[in-house]
């Protein structure tokens, strides 16, 4: 889709706060948690962060943790959340919510073979990764085309590094190479056609800051 030139859009671009709901390493793709108490800090101190953003408008995964985030990000600015199917995390399927060493146990093969062939590889009845990416740039690329202003948009450490890949030119088996951590903050700027990733993975700890416009340039991981 053509972008407008003469609109400009900044991207404020999150992933969702922490929703681990125990110790165990999971396969949580589109399981639907909620935030657990670390979350929803995690959340509270992003919409400090962002406290001098003058946002208009907010999209996120309909998913619960997503949508918790984003809730708690735009709390108290009227804003209605726009929740989208198509910004889900990857589809696990059949390995959905399960620990990895029980998906050892019960897929005996199928772990070592997603290991080798990450980026087409599909769980049973799941997504691959290239799956993803297909499914979400084009979602993401539609809201980019047409905003201006300063948007936000909550998704998950797959749905964003899927993205970022998309907006860098970097081949999509790199993704595990970008960090993004719970509520970690990506920005992205769209002047007319031109599109340029700003940072990447600001994280909601930037002890001593209490609103975006304060950190440090050397600080903006990513920059």
């Amino acid at each position: 889709m053509p972008y407008s030139d003469h609109k400009c859009c900044t991207l404020y671009l999150v992933r969702h706060g922490d929703s681990r709901q125990d110790k165990l390493k999971r396969y949580i793709g589109q399981c639907d948690p909620p935030l657990n108490p670390r979350g929803r800090a995690q959340a509270r101190f992003l919409r400090l962060q962002l406290a001098d953003i003058d946002l208009h408008r907010v999209y996120c995964s309909d998913l619960r943790r997503c949508r918790e985030t984003a809730r708690i990000v735009a709390g108290g600015r009227g804003l209605r959340v726009r929740s989208l199917r198509a910004l889900r995390e990857i589809a696990l399927g059949r390995w959905e919510g399960l620990p990895v060493a029980e998906v050892q146990r019960r897929f005996p093969g199928e772990y070592e073979r997603r290991g080798k062939e990450m980026m087409t590889y599909r769980p049973p009845d799941g997504e691959s990764f290239s799956d993803l990416q297909a499914r979400v740039v084009p979602a993401f690329l539609d809201i980019l085309s047409r905003e201006s202003g300063h948007v936000l948009m909550v998704g998950h450490a797959g749905v964003n590094r899927a993205i970022l890949c998309h907006l860098q030119k970097r081949p999509l088996a790199e993704l595990f190479r970008i960090p993004q951590t719970y509520a970690g903050l990506n920005i992205i700027q769209r002047h007319g056609d031109s599109i340029v990733v700003r940072a990447v993975n600001i994280p909601p700890e930037l002890s001593g800051w209490s609103s975006l416009a304060e950190v440090p340039l050397g600080s903006r991981a990513g920059w």
